[in-house]
């Protein structure tokens, strides 16, 4: 298996990344917590292997509360490690800027990602019920039905302490 390597991303992994995120998400939004976000405004990391773009995560720093969200981690093949090396990225980026905490929402449906973010350190410590209809509200593209035909209800919140 090759190296992974993780690097800051760039201005030029823009173009990519929101091409990634309308293929997956339909939309380059992210909502969490009632929030928009824009991914072409925010920091990030890529994967690399052999000089192919295999991942990417976007994150954003909370200066009041001294606080990190994960926004978005994507990886084109799981199980590679590519998400791991991501998340490490993510998380050392986090406690150089003296973040206390790493934290990040995800869906009711997302199982796969529920067992990845546990086996990295993080805890569950909120469920937003019916979130999802807010959620729709700001970004409309959002399905009723979600991952493994589960119904796209609930928001997750996990926390890793750094």
């Amino acid at each position: 298996m090759s190296a992974i390597e993780v690097r800051p991303l760039q201005e030029e992994d823009r173009e990519w990344i929101g091409g990634a995120m309308r293929k997956q998400w339909h939309s380059e939004l992210v909502i969490s917590r009632g929030r928009v976000h824009h991914a072409r405004d925010l920091p990030g990391f890529v994967a690399e292997i052999n000089g192919e773009n295999r991942g990417f995560a976007l994150y954003r720093f909370d200066g009041n509360a001294c606080e990190c969200e994960l926004v978005v981690i994507f990886s084109l093949q799981e199980g590679q490690g590519v998400g791991t090396n991501l998340m490490t990225s993510v998380k050392n980026v986090a406690k150089q800027a003296g973040c206390v905490r790493l934290w990040l929402i995800t869906t009711n449906d997302n199982l796969l990602a529920l067992g990845f973010y546990q086996r990295q350190g993080f805890r569950l410590v909120a469920v937003y019920p019916n979130a999802m209809a807010e959620s729709r509200r700001l970004k409309p593209t959002i399905p009723m039905i979600g991952l493994n035909s589960i119904p796209l209800r609930d928001e997750l919140e996990l926390e890793m302490l750094l």
